[in-house]
């Protein structure tokens, strides 16, 4: 049986998607668009950001007219999702996490992170009539965010830093979804759930059934998307629950696994398309004078920020090594104590689901604050994590030049004793020793 051989795409567009595949490329071209959104908003030209954002499209018998911001949000959100999933599933199978053990850690980590900064929030809310609504903002992670800062100043860091991110963050944002769609979702669609559990199971069916052809797949898994968005549960699960249920694992006759061939064709997109355009629609929080002038008083900011900055920290680091001490868990042998701490901070990193909780949590003049106190602590949570980043990583690069300094040091003391020996053979008329250097 003939295969027609696809056309190639040109030279220059496969290099241009090489060049974002990099992931310090992607880091800079997303923390380019946030910070753009940022001085936009509080700009004068802020309205005409907001109109952008604000613009309705989309389908309206399926209730798919969002706006902008929304399509960013909900869609191309999932494509990110998706890929991060892809290399998720990877490594649970194939890779780092195929251990119980190792797997184990990151959840662990993820519960800490989610549990602690509740707690946190709600300590320093104490006492005020908001504290029951507040504690849910500082729970999630922005994985894409995380990514970026991680990309950026952690080059110094091994592989398995990245991974124990990649996986903290997605379990952290389910379960951040998972408290949106218990608590915050009005009408769950139950009908719209259903219908998405199906299709994600017989999109499972035709993988195991080795179905290739993406004229099924991709009207399948935009299916899933909007069945998804329907039932009111926040749409990029739909990009988790998909990556999680695709093929890792190669026949003889491919030449790469579904997970890792859709990985490569669609990373390019998800970091050079989807994740600006959602961080460019995501970071425009106004921080007017009113929010500033209470900024350092009201006591919904303070929780915010406490909960992001410090509950992530503490909450993480503290559940990670808890659970390796107990023996629950292990961590990577190339992955310290110190470089723990590092990537933990992280986790404050809070953009996108916090700003959603605090919509859906707090009244608008509160969720204000909530946001700008997102911003700002996500902001110190990714300065003191890039900090703590670019330092292990010059203490790494001095460990590897001290640990191959002694065998060079050996070499040069063995020369320089023969080089003795042999003036010494020579001045007093010995044989040389078959240790001596030739002559």
């Amino acid at each position: 049986m003939s295969h027609r051989r696809r056309p190639s795409p040109p030279a220059a567009l496969t290099e241009f998607a090489r060049y974002l595949r990099t992931e310090t490329v992607g880091g800079v071209v997303l923390l380019v668009a946030a910070a753009a959104a940022l001085v936009l908003a509080n700009s004068p030209l802020s309205g005409v950001y907001t109109a952008v954002r604000d613009v309705e499209f989309g389908p309206h018998f399926l209730h798919l007219n969002l706006t902008a911001g929304e399509w960013a949000k909900d869609g191309l959100l999932a494509l990110f999702f998706f890929v991060a999933g892809l290399e998720l599933k990877r490594e649970l199978v194939l890779g780092e996490l195929s251990d119980f053990k190792a797997a184990i850690l990151p959840v662990v980590a993820a519960v800490g992170g989610m549990v602690v900064p509740a707690l946190v929030a709600l300590t320093v809310a104490w006492g005020d009539p908001r504290a029951g609504d507040v504690w849910a903002v500082p729970v999630a992670t922005d994985i894409a965010f995380a990514l970026g800062v991680l990309a950026l100043t952690g080059s110094g860091m091994p592989s398995s830093a990245r991974v124990f991110l990649l996986s903290l963050a997605v379990v952290d944002d389910l379960g951040a979804i998972l408290l949106i769609a218990v608590l915050f979702t009005s009408g769950l669609n139950l009908i719209a759930a259903a219908v998405a559990a199906a299709l994600l199971g017989l999109y499972a069916y035709l993988q195991h059934r080795r179905v290739t052809s993406a004229w099924i797949y991709v009207p399948l898994a935009v299916a899933v998307w909007v069945a998804v968005h329907s039932s009111g549960v926040h749409a990029t699960i739909a990009g988790v629950a998909l990556a999680l249920l695709t093929r890792v694992k190669k026949d003889s006759y491919e030449r790469e696994a579904p997970a890792l061939r859709l990985e490569h064709r669609l990373q390019p997109w998800s970091a050079g398309l989807a994740v600006p355009v959602f961080a460019f629609f995501a970071a425009g929080v106004s921080v007017g004078g009113d929010v500033l002038r209470q900024f350092t008083s009201d006591k919904v900011v303070l929780a915010v920020f406490a909960g992001l900055v410090v509950g992530k920290l503490v909450g993480i680091t503290g559940a990670a090594l808890l659970a390796v001490r107990l023996k629950l868990a292990t961590l990577p042998a190339d992955l310290g104590k110190r470089d723990l701490v590092a990537v933990a901070m992280l986790g404050g990193v809070g953009f996108t689901v916090s700003l959603l909780i605090a919509e859906l949590a707090l009244d608008p003049a509160d969720a204000d604050l909530a946001k700008a106190a997102v911003l700002v602590a996500s902001a110190v949570a990714a300065l003191l994590a890039a900090a703590l980043l670019v330092g292990r990583g010059r203490a790494r690069r001095r460990n590897a030049e001290g640990t191959a300094r002694p065998a060079s040091d050996d070499r040069a003391w063995h020369d320089d004793a023969g080089d003795q020996r042999a003036r010494k053979s020579r001045r007093f008329g010995a044989a040389a020793s078959p240790l001596d250097p030739p002559r």
